[in-house]
């Protein structure tokens, strides 16, 4: 039996899970839709505040479901919908077209980055 105590987290109609494995974005959406689901994607505060759950028991920064479109600066869930909730960190997003991918840090703030870092994964079903 898998021991998932404290890796799945419910929160509104959603559940969170995370394998805690470190990989690039792109690996990271594909472990997540091969399992049925797709990367963690916070559209409120409720949402965003239980994904911080999973990041800060590990303590490691996770990809979000969030890639930047073709215009610089503009961010989308990564089934193209437009952002109604975002929760960048001062300053952010400062990529300009070159950090594409979305993290979020341990205090549940946002930052653009690179996509081929590795970062926890953490999926939503």
């Amino acid at each position: 039996v898998l021991t998932l105590n404290g890796k799945i987290r419910e929160v509104g109609e959603k559940i969170l899970a995370s394998n805690g494995k470190e990989v690039d974005f792109a690996s990271a959406l594909e472990s997540c839709e091969e399992a049925g689901g797709t990367l963690a994607t916070p559209m409120n505060e409720e949402e965003n505040k239980a994904i911080l759950g999973i990041v800060k028991q590990y303590n490691r920064y996770a990809y979000l479901g969030i890639k930047e479109g073709e215009t610089s600066g503009q961010f989308k869930y990564v089934n193209g919908t437009p952002l109604n909730y975002t929760k960048w960190h001062q300053y952010e997003p400062n990529g300009k077209g070159t950090e594409k991918c979305v993290e979020m840090y341990t205090d549940g703030s946002w930052n653009d980055k690179k996509c081929n870092l590795y970062r926890l994964t953490i999926c939503e079903f």
